[in-house]
C-alpha cells in the first residue's frame, strides 16, 4: 500500500510565546523547550515562514509588561521573521500610549490581552480595551474568558478584530457565528489540536476564513500536522496555515512580498 504524500504547505504561527529570561519567566524543562532559537530551528524544518510572539513574562505576570514589550520590539528588529503582539493590561495607563505607538510599527500586528493570568475582570475592563482597539482599528488576541459575553463587545466595536484563542469547543464557534460584523475569529493553538473534531466542526459551521494557525509553543510539529492531516479541504488548510494571515494582516503580506524568495 502506498500512502499519499502530505503537502507541507507554508504557514505562519500567529500565536506563540517564548522565554525572555525576565522575572516570572516559565522555566524550560527537559521535554519542553521554550526559547526562541528552538522555535526558529523547528520553524525552518516545518516550512513555517514567520511567527507572531509575546514573551512568557509579559502574559504570565502583570508587572514588567512595558519593559517586555520593548524587549520584544528590539528582537523583532534583529530577527527577520519575528513579529509581535503588544501586550496590554488595561489597569496600567502607561501601556495605552506605548501600545498605540507600537501599533504604528511594521512588526507589531495587534494587541494581546490575558485577563486570566493578569487577574482582572474582562467584563469590567472590556470597554476600555475594545474601544481602544476600535479607535486604532486593531486586532486583539485574547485567552478565552467569558466567551459568550464577547459577542456584545464585538458587536459594539465593529472596527476591531477579536481573536479568541485556543479553539476547542462549540462555544468558540457559537460566538463566531453570532457576531453580526463577523469580527470574532479564533486560532488553532492549544486545545484545537486535542479535541478530535473541533477544527472540522468550526470549518463546517462558520467556514475557514476566520481561523488562524497558532501553536502556543506546544509541540509545533504536532500542531501543524493537526491541520495538514485534518479532514477539511486542501484549500481550507492553506487558508488556515497562511492565507488568512496574509489577507487579514497587510504587514505580513508586505513582509512576504519583500522577500526575494520564501525564507525556507
Amino acid at each position: 500500500m502506498t500512502l499519499p504524500l502530505i503537502p507541507n504547505y507554508p504557514a505562519i504561527d500567529l500565536h506563540c510565546h517564548f522565554n525572555s529570561g525576565a522575572l516570572g519567566d516559565v522555566e524550560p524543562t527537559k521535554n519542553h523547550f521554550r526559547d526562541l532559537p528552538f522555535f526558529q530551528k523547528t520553524y525552518q524544518r516545518l516550512n513555517i515562514l514567520a511567527s507572531v510572539q509575546t514573551t512568557y513574562p509579559s502574559v504570565m505576570r502583570s508587572d514588567g509588561i512595558y519593559e517586555e514589550n520593548l524587549r520584544l520590539q528590539e528582537m523583532t528588529r534583529t530577527t527577520e521573521n519575528l513579529f509581535q503582539w503588544a501586550v496590554l493590561d488595561p489597569r496600567q495607563p502607561a501601556l495605552f500610549p506605548q501600545v498605540a505607538d507600537l501599533l504604528k510599527t511594521d512588526k507589531v500586528l495587534g494587541i494581546k490581552i490575558h485577563s486570566v493570568c493578569h487577574g482582572y475582570s474582562i467584563l469590567e475592563y472590556g470597554d476600555a480595551i475594545f474601544s481602544f482597539a476600535n479607535d486604532h482599528r486593531a486586532t486583539v488576541v485574547m485567552h478565552p474568558d467569558r466567551i459568550a459575553d464577547m459577542v456584545a463587545f464585538a458587536d459594539k466595536y465593529p472596527q476591531m478584530r477579536l481573536i479568541i484563542a485556543h479553539l476547542d469547543d462549540e462555544e468558540h464557534v457559537e460566538a463566531m457565528a453570532a457576531a453580526k460584523h463577523r469580527n470574532i475569529y479564533t486560532d488553532t493553538s492549544g486545545g484545537a489540536s486535542v479535541a478530535n473534531n473541533a477544527l472540522e466542526y468550526a470549518v463546517e459551521t462558520v467556514g475557514a476564513d476566520r481561523i488562524f494557525f497558532g501553536t502556543d509553543s506546544y509541540a509545533v510539529p504536532f500542531q501543524k500536522g493537526r491541520i495538514l492531516l485534518s479532514s477539511i479541504s486542501e484549500e481550507d488548510k492553506q487558508k488556515i496555515l497562511l492565507g488568512n494571515a496574509l489577507r487579514c494582516f497587510p504587514k505580513l503580506d508586505a513582509w512576504l512580498n519583500r522577500q526575494k524568495k520564501l525564507p525556507y
